[in-house]
């Protein structure tokens, strides 16, 4: 399940390299995204591919990645990409939960990810 939405904001934005994620955004202020409505509503416009609205160049880049995040269990990530996955996933479910649903049937439709990422979630205190 960390995979999900490691993709969201944090690891995602990032450029995938054979041996990890680019740090380049490693010290975004993710708490920032997070609390920030207009840019919540333009990632998750772009990330469910809604309205006529163009993905930002960093949109474009988190859509491209989440499949492999989810396909690879963040295995690319480095140690502050994965504390920023936690970050967003714990707030995603537990104050925008209609979000997280929707990200997870784009992105997991038959539940794979989610049922393979339960346990490593609950250690981590998020509950889906």
């Amino acid at each position: 399940m960390r995979a999900i939405l490691a993709c969201l904001l944090f690891v995602s934005l990032a450029l995938a390299r054979p041996d990890g994620y680019t740090t380049k955004w490693d010290n975004i202020d993710v708490d920032e995204i997070l609390h920030n409505d207009r840019m919540m509503e333009n990632y998750e416009k772009c990330l469910l591919e809604e309205g006529n609205e163009k993905c930002t160049p960093d949109g474009k880049e988190l859509k491209a990645i989440i499949p492999d995040a989810l396909k690879t269990g963040c295995s690319k990530c480095n140690e502050k990409q994965k504390a920023g996955v936690e970050k967003v996933l714990k707030y995603l479910v537990k104050e925008r939960r209609p979000l997280f649903d929707k990200l997870a049937a784009k992105f997991d439709p038959k539940g794979f990810y989610l049922k393979k990422f339960k346990d490593e979630a609950d250690k981590h205190g998020i509950k889906y």
